[in-house]
């Protein structure tokens, strides 16, 4: 089995899985988001763009329901000995295929969670699901249960963030030399994703973001490239990612030029986010890191142009979006707790000089100040 884990990291998991289901008092999970199947088992698939459940019991066994195509990488990529398989044809329901397989499992009548804010489970999926179990048992919606878990990362996980984050530093290092003027972000962009892969690495959870000139304001991903200018301006963001690990980082880079308007933007974002550094501590929360940002960038005069959250926690993910659902933003009241990887980025967008510039890093948690990933500082890159 290809599995990246050993299996006494996998017991853990699935143990403290078991005590939070007891605590909420759950007979079963049905797990639909892939990266809890990937974290409870080593289950790595882009499969979950089909109908497919993991189907956890309080005593901790398991059985997934699945398509033929996706059974050989079961075995192959996870610790999960029961596969069920659903079959591809004309009107099939697979959502049928699992109230069997959950009647089977003597699970009718029972108290059960289910993950439903995940994208591998569609609104069609979910009405398809809703229909068969309203009559067969208490359902409720646990969508935060094994995403709060994943939440507080071991120390197998943390090598793996560290990694991601090398990974990630020399993305920014393969970048650098061709930001300059005639610099195309083609090449740019290849380079940058080259070295996630040439150093071992995987295909982040979302695209890299790359935009220069107007588009650098972006902060989205979008179809097109262009070459840079003298002076001109270049946002990034992206990821170093090791076993589907991310560390994601956020640069504006400049050539040419530094402009009196972006040498004040990067001063805020640089002092914003020394800012949420140190509210990134135990005793703070999720709302009070965003706080700190806020108030930064109100005393620069910039609240306008920031955006509503300036950050989030990451991990193993999987398409089509690498962050996790905790973040930065007013009033969040998870805890900052140590053993977290997060993604802190300052984003100031002035559509109307036409100006970006923004500055982010990933950092993990500790009992005191938060350790940040890359070995860059909190600099201006200008080339």
């Amino acid at each position: 089995m290809a599995l990246h884990f050993d299996q006494a990291e996998f017991d853990s998991r699935r143990d403290r899985l078991i005590i939070e289901m007891a605590e909420r008092k759950l007979d079963a999970m049905l797990l639909f988001a892939q990266e809890s199947m990937y974290w409870l088992t080593g289950y790595d698939t882009f499969g979950f763009c089909f109908f497919q459940c993991l189907v956890v019991k309080a005593d901790g066994s398991m059985v997934l329901l699945t398509r033929s195509a996706d059974l050989r990488q079961a075995r192959h990529t996870s610790n999960i000995e029961n596969i069920v398989l659903w079959t591809d044809r004309q009107d099939a329901n697979p959502a049928v295929e699992l109230r069997n397989l959950m009647n089977d499992l003597d699970l009718l009548g029972a108290r059960i969670g289910v993950e439903y804010d995940t994208h591998g489970l569609t609104g069609r999926s979910t009405r398809l699901l809703d229909e068969q179990l309203q009559t067969f048992g208490k359902i409720e919606d646990a969508s935060d249960l094994v995403g709060r878990l994943r939440l507080f990362k071991s120390e197998a996980e943390i090598k793996k963030a560290k990694r991601a984050a090398k990974l990630g530093d020399e993305a920014l290092e393969a970048a650098l030399p061709l930001i300059k003027q005639g610099g195309d972000e083609a090449a740019i962009l290849a380079a940058m994703q080259g070295a996630v892969l040439a150093g071992g690495g995987d295909y982040p959870a979302n695209n890299f973001i790359i935009g220069s000139g107007e588009d650098a304001l972006l902060c989205r991903y979008k179809s097109g490239r262009r070459k840079l200018n003298k002076n001109d301006q270049i946002t990034l963001e992206w990821a170093g990612v090791y076993n589907h690990y991310h560390a994601a980082m956020m640069q504006t880079v400049l050539t040419g030029k530094v402009s009196k308007r972006h040498q004040e933007l990067f001063e805020a974002a640089r002092d914003a986010l020394t800012a949420v550094q140190k509210a990134m501590t135990p005793g703070n929360t999720f709302g009070d890191v965003f706080d700190a940002h806020a108030r930064v960038m109100e005393t620069h005069g910039l609240t306008k142009h920031r955006l509503n959250a300036c950050g989030y926690s990451v991990g193993a993910r999987f398409a089509p979006s690498w962050m996790d659902p905790q973040m930065f933003y007013a009033g969040n009241e998870e805890p900052i707790a140590p053993c977290m990887t997060l993604f802190a980025h300052m984003i100031i967008m002035d559509s109307e000089t036409g100006n970006a510039m923004c500055l982010g890093r990933t950092y993990l948690t500790t009992e005191d100040d938060p350790q940040p990933l890359s070995r860059y500082g909190l600099d201006l890159i200008t080339r």
